[in-house]
């Protein structure tokens, strides 16, 4: 099928994108700027994987999301929490329903393309602080997507029944450098290790017994997280 991708530069939208090349024809791959404190690291490493492969890039601005939205992920809100990902405090970092404002913007996108499918990287992982990641809320949007348009847009989500780990090893399969990804939400030069997002990173290269290429500013114990072992430590 024809295919739109999410690619935000993130490791799970990159392993995403080259996940739908094996199957689909990807027309174009499309990433936002609303303003987080990471876009800027994100959408570089985007582009150099939509361009390696040949793939038309375009980078859609949503600027009334840090204007009028309450989250500390965007540069107008507070301080990025540390932590395990699934800690209550990464709460603060959701932009409320964010997915189903992308997704709705991608659908069109799509459709203008007459492409016939779009796919995100949304994984298991997510689903305890964003409601908006959640296969629920995944097969709503997919109905209203393809009731909502005349090419009956599909969305594709190859991993929502896996998490980091997965995707982790999956990346490695496919040959992924993920050097050239960015995960960490504070918006350094450098990946502070701290932040959940950091934590996600490591641990999921850590239980994938895959290197990290990635270089962070500080690599503490991974805390343990709701229901985990105990602390996770760097080797």
């Amino acid at each position: 099928m024809k295919t739109v991708v999410l690619l935000s530069g993130g490791m799970d939208s990159v392993t995403a994108f080259y996940e739908v090349a094996r199957e689909h024809e990807i027309v174009a791959a499309l990433s936002f700027d609303y303003g987080s404190k990471h876009n800027a690291n994100e959408i570089p490493f985007a582009k150099l994987h939509a361009e390696r492969a040949g793939i038309p890039f375009q980078v859609i601005k949503l600027d009334f999301i840090n204007e009028l939205f309450a989250s500390d992920l965007l540069t107008s809100g507070g301080e990025i929490p540390d932590g395990h990902y699934a800690e209550e405090n990464m709460i603060r970092t959701v932009v409320p329903f964010r997915n189903g404002i992308m997704l709705s913007v991608a659908c069109g996108f799509a459709e203008s393309l007459e492409a016939e499918a779009l796919a995100i990287a949304a994984h298991s992982g997510d689903h305890a602080i964003y409601p908006d990641c959640r296969e629920p809320f995944m097969q709503a949007m997919a109905t209203a997507m393809k009731e909502g348009t005349y090419a009956r847009i599909e969305l594709l989500r190859p991993f929502i029944a896996m998490d980091k780990t997965a995707i982790a090893k999956r990346g490695h399969e496919l040959g992924i450098d993920f050097a050239e990804t960015w995960s960490c939400y504070k918006g350094g030069s450098t990946h502070c290790g701290t932040c959940g997002t950091c934590v996600e990173r490591r641990e999921a290269f850590q239980l994938a017994g895959i290197t990290d290429p990635t270089s962070y500013l500080a690599t503490p114990p991974i805390p343990k997280g709701p229901g985990d072992d105990p602390l996770i430590t760097d080797h």
